[in-house]
């Protein structure tokens, strides 16, 4: 698996990440993102994938709340910072 395969996935699986920033950094369309992930994660890994971003309004920018304006959580590395105490 290449690196840019990796993050596609990563990216993929994130709730916050909309298929239109993958499709504008690594130019795969929703469809193609489906198909890479049917090709690189077991079958049942893909079904659970499916099941939590069908119809998930934060996966598409058109559906999304127009208060979100950013990809991840302002507090993430704070929180990532303080998970060994």
């Amino acid at each position: 698996m290449t690196p840019d395969t990796s993050r596609i996935i990563e990216m993929a699986w994130e709730d916050r990440t909309p298929f239109e920033a993958i499709q504008m950094l690594y130019g795969l369309s929703e469809p193609d993102v489906i198909l890479l992930m049917r090709k690189n994660l077991k079958s049942k890994v893909f079904r659970n994938w499916r099941a939590r971003v069908s119809g998930r309004a934060s996966k598409h920018l058109a559906y999304r709340n127009p208060e979100i304006s950013r990809g991840y959580c302002k507090t993430q590395y704070k929180i990532r910072a303080n998970k060994g105490r």
